[in-house]
């Protein structure tokens, strides 16, 4: 008599630490895009609050598509015609590319709220003292629009790390793609969503958290 062949496993402990690893993927691809995004957008903001009409114009334009095309195409899109113009890049740089530049997109408009926020009265005031332009933006303006900004970025913060899901498309083993492996193998697809939904859980509630006590921390100064 064959033995039989068997093609399933149960769950094991070692699973577990292999949903970790991906979960640590998942929060490094997350960190580096948001961070480089945040300063790109805010250089955006500020380019369509400051900048000329041709210049806002074509900005505008550009950052548009990128809020406008669905995340996952922008990935396939990315991934399959960049080796085309020569840059060879794997799945963990193409899609810190193009989360970095979906991310600025929606900061973008962000930035230029917290910009607008702060009124010409309290510019001129900044000026006044003698501040020059940069500095009134370094001193003032920046720290008063990001305030007033910041319950905002952190919803594109937190949305961009769920997006970083759709990074799995290109083959990067973060913690969708650990869990599609793991279901493929298991066969308990309840389960391992369970523990990958409530790894999601443990990335995002601390950084809302923090947020939350941030904001009532500024609202009592």
């Amino acid at each position: 008599m064959e033995p039989t062949v068997q093609f399933f496993s149960g769950f094991a402990l070692s699973d577990m630490w292999f949903m970790a690893q991906a979960a640590w993927r998942t929060l490094v691809i997350s960190v580096v895009s948001i961070s480089l995004g945040t300063l790109l957008g805010a250089f955006f903001g500020w380019v369509l609050y400051e900048g000329k009409f041709w210049a806002t114009a074509g900005l505008a334009a550009f950052l548009d598509v990128f809020r406008s095309v669905p995340l996952l195409i922008q990935l396939v899109l990315f991934f399959n015609l960049a080796p085309i113009v020569g840059l060879n890049l794997d799945a963990f740089a193409s899609g810190v590319v193009v989360l970095t530049i979906y991310t600025a997109a929606l900061v973008a408009n962000v930035a230029r709220g917290g910009l607008e926020a702060v009124g010409t009265p309290m510019r001129r005031a900044a000026r006044s003292l003698g501040m020059s332009y940069w500095q009134a933006l370094r001193h003032v303006v920046f720290p008063i629009g990001g305030r007033a900004v910041f319950p905002s970025w952190i919803g594109v913060a937190l949305g961009v790390m769920k997006d970083s899901a759709l990074v799995s498309v290109l083959g990067y083993v973060e913690l969708l793609r650990a869990s599609q492996i793991l279901i493929t193998r298991t066969q308990e697809p309840f389960l391992i969503l369970a523990i990958a939904g409530a790894f999601y859980f443990a990335l995002s509630f601390p950084v809302a958290r923090y947020a939350e006590k941030l904001e009532q921390r500024w609202a009592i100064r």
